[in-house]
């Protein structure tokens, strides 16, 4: 079994910025640099939604929904077993229930809600 653990999120005025974080751990041989990551956004009321996905590999692919593209940044850090989620210029619009997820072994970034893993959610309001 593999857990995720999100972090960072809060409140924070438009125009600022907010760093994610989701530490990973659990099953032994797990390798987070073989599968794809994502992050996703539930706002209440609504589906969640894919914002950022990467696929793994050295020529890994990425998705950004519109809305986020030049803003957010997805990234891993293997050597922590950790996943980001970069956001910047944030919005009122960007509020809502953030949620890392992984897939162990997928090469591709497709952004739908079939990933493995999720972890908890953090929450993230932006607001003056």
């Amino acid at each position: 079994q593999v857990q995720l653990a999100e972090s960072g999120g809060g409140l924070v005025q438009p125009g600022g910025s907010l760093r994610l974080s989701c530490a990973v751990s659990g099953r032994s041989g797990f390798a987070l640099a073989y599968s794809a990551i994502a992050w996703f956004r539930q706002v209440s009321g609504k589906e969640r939604e894919g914002v950022a996905c990467i696929g793994s590999g050295d020529a890994a692919t990425t998705y950004y929904e519109d809305s986020v593209k030049g803003r957010f940044t997805a990234s891993r850090d293997t050597a922590k077993n950790t996943v980001y989620l970069h956001m910047s210029s944030l919005r009122p619009e960007d509020t809502g229930v953030y949620f890392c997820a992984i897939a162990p072994l997928r090469v591709g970034s497709r952004c739908l809600n079939d990933y493995d893993y999720w972890g908890q959610g953090t929450q993230v309001t932006v607001s003056s």
